[in-house]
């Protein structure tokens, strides 16, 4: 109990990154949004230092999935709350999203009608459902990408923190509410294209979603999206919350005893994940081109809770990492070996959580408290031989 008050009342207060840890996260955000542009769109095609046209978009895209591990890292590493769901805000962000896209391609689809999108011209819809107007304005878009995953969180978090339903009995009811949307979204009267889901995309804010130049213009907005989402977490995690959050994940019976609303806390971190993952699906949409219900599969938001335990829960930089490292591997496994991936993501869960349960950081941290422990008692052995 002494130690929980005194964590909540009277820590010093912490920078946001240690001066190592800035000179990480620029050099990082440099590789990201200046040098890998520069190497793809002015060092010449067929230089060893150019950057192919397909890592571009393929970067971007592992950009918007560490924005997803980070929020995953936020509610699970820091609060405790395995939400298993995660994938669903990512996914409703992302339909909002392509719905501004699709709105964007008028009268240039298969069908030619100007108001109307083709999948909902080949289903006979004589005009546009409600829930489609405004969507054909960025800015609107844009607040809806925050605003539906956000609600959608503030219900289903005020329903269960306040009946103070934790563990495996509140990542049941995720995964329950991600399915029902799964099944919802597959139905092609929900107007959101069925199983096809939305694509063939056009333009974003006038530019083509297939050059080039927009790619690179998506991938630096991905990254400095990346960027702020860190930036945000860290700064949550360092705040006052951010130790009523430890707290909370360690003794929070001891914290509602304190006074603490625990319930509010708990509430107040669902949600800013939710609103982080669904920009990080609106990010991702123009850049894979494609949004269908299969993003709301419960096996996605399984595979996002892998990355951060992979990389390391409860260190921000970890849920980046694995992110990272997961994904390069799917990419290469789902190439070289399509049938081999599957078995790969079931042994990398059994390892990671019997052998590596801190992550890589955790490995790599140990590792250095080997290294100082061994220098230590090679100074204490030289200063005992010189006596």
């Amino acid at each position: 109990m002494t130690d929980t008050t005194a964590t909540l009342a009277g820590a010093p207060r912490r920078s946001l990154l240690t001066p190592q840890g800035w000179i990480v996260f620029l050099a990082f955000g440099f590789a990201l949004v200046v040098l890998l542009p520069i190497l793809n769109r002015v060092v010449a095609t067929g230089s060893f230092a150019h950057v192919p046209d397909y890592l571009i978009p393929l970067i971007g895209k592992y950009c918007t999935y560490a924005m997803l591990a980070l929020a995953m890292d936020l509610i699970w590493g820091y609060a405790g709350i395995l939400s298993l769901g995660q994938g669903a805000f990512f996914a409703l962000g992302g339909y909002c999203m392509g719905m501004y896209l699709m709105r964007q391609i008028g009268d240039r689809g298969v069908y030619k009608n100007a108001v109307l999108p083709d999948f909902m011209v080949f289903l006979n819809w004589k005009e546009l459902p409600w829930y489609w107007h405004g969507f054909d304005m960025f800015w609107f878009a844009v607040i809806m990408v925050v605003l539906v995953p956000g609600l959608l969180a503030l219900i289903v978090g005020w329903l269960t923190f306040r009946s103070r339903v934790t563990g495996v009995y509140l990542s049941i009811i995720t995964q329950a509410m991600t399915f029902a949307l799964l099944l919802a979204f597959f139905r092609n009267n929900m107007g959101f294209g069925g199983n096809n889901g939305l694509t063939d995309f056009k333009d974003i804010l006038g530019f083509p979603v297939q050059a080039q130049s927009t790619r690179v213009g998506l991938l630096i907005a991905s990254a400095v999206g990346l960027g702020a989402t860190f930036l945000i977490c860290r700064w949550i995690v360092n705040s006052k919350l951010g130790r009523v959050l430890l707290a909370v994940r360690d003794a929070e019976s001891r914290v509602r005893f304190l006074g603490y609303s625990v319930t509010g806390a708990k509430l107040f971190v669902f949600v800013v994940a939710a609103m982080l993952s669904g920009v990080a699906g609106a990010l991702y949409v123009p850049q894979v081109g494609i949004i269908n219900p299969g993003e709301f599969s419960p096996a996605a938001s399984i595979e996002i809770a892998l990355w951060v335990a992979v990389g390391g829960r409860g260190t921000l930089a970890g849920a980046v990492i694995g992110a990272f490292l997961v994904n390069i591997a799917k990419t290469w496994l789902t190439g070289a070996a399509p049938e081999v991936w599957l078995f790969f993501l079931g042994l990398l869960f059994i390892v990671v959580t019997l052998l590596f349960p801190r992550g890589v950081v955790g490995l790599v941290a140990d590792q250095r408290e080997r290294w100082r422990a061994r220098a230590a008692a090679r100074q204490a052995q030289a200063a005992e031989a010189a006596t």
